[in-house]
C-alpha cells in the first residue's frame, strides 16, 4: 500500500492529509477538515499547481520593481520557466493593479498581472 502525507495549504488550519492507495490503485484520503482540503489532495497528487508571485523591472516611476502574480495557478513544473521569462520583462509606468503584463506566460494559460497601481514619476516628464 502506497501512502503520502500532505499539509493542506488552502486555509490556515494546515490539515495533515493522508493519501493511501491499495493494490488496485483505489485512493483513500483522510485527515482533511473541509471540501477544499479534499480537492487540494486530489489535485496535489495528480497535477500540483501554485500561484507565482514576483516582480518585474519598472521604468518611469519612483520605484524600480512592479509586484506581479499569475492570474491562476500554474503547474509546479513550469514555475522556474515562468520566473526565467519574467527576468526579461520591463514595463513603464503608469500601471494599474490588474493590468496584464504577460499573456499566457510559458503556455500555462495564466497571465502575469500587476498587483499594484504605480503612477508615472513626475521627474520622468520634466525635461532638463
Amino acid at each position: 500500500m502506497n501512502m503520502a502525507v500532505l499539509t493542506c495549504i488552502n486555509c490556515p488550519l494546515g490539515c495533515q492529509i493522508t493519501v493511501s492507495a491499495d493494490a488496485l490503485g483505489r485512493q483513500k484520503i483522510e485527515g482533511y477538515g473541509c471540501k477544499r482540503g479534499l480537492e487540494y489532495a486530489k489535485v496535489e497528487l495528480t497535477n500540483p499547481t501554485r500561484m507565482v508571485t514576483s516582480t518585474v523591472r519598472l521604468q518611469n516611476a519612483d520605484i524600480r520593481q512592479l509586484p506581479v502574480k499569475t492570474s491562476a495557478p500554474v503547474p509546479k513544473a513550469k514555475i522556474m520557466d515562468c520566473m526565467c521569462a519574467l527576468k526579461a520583462v520591463e514595463v513603464s509606468a503608469p500601471v494599474r493593479a490588474g493590468d496584464i503584463i504577460v499573456r499566457n506566460v510559458c503556455g500555462t494559460g495564466s497571465d502575469i498581472v500587476a498587483t499594484r497601481c504605480v503612477a508615472a514619476s513626475e521627474s520622468a516628464h520634466c525635461k532638463p
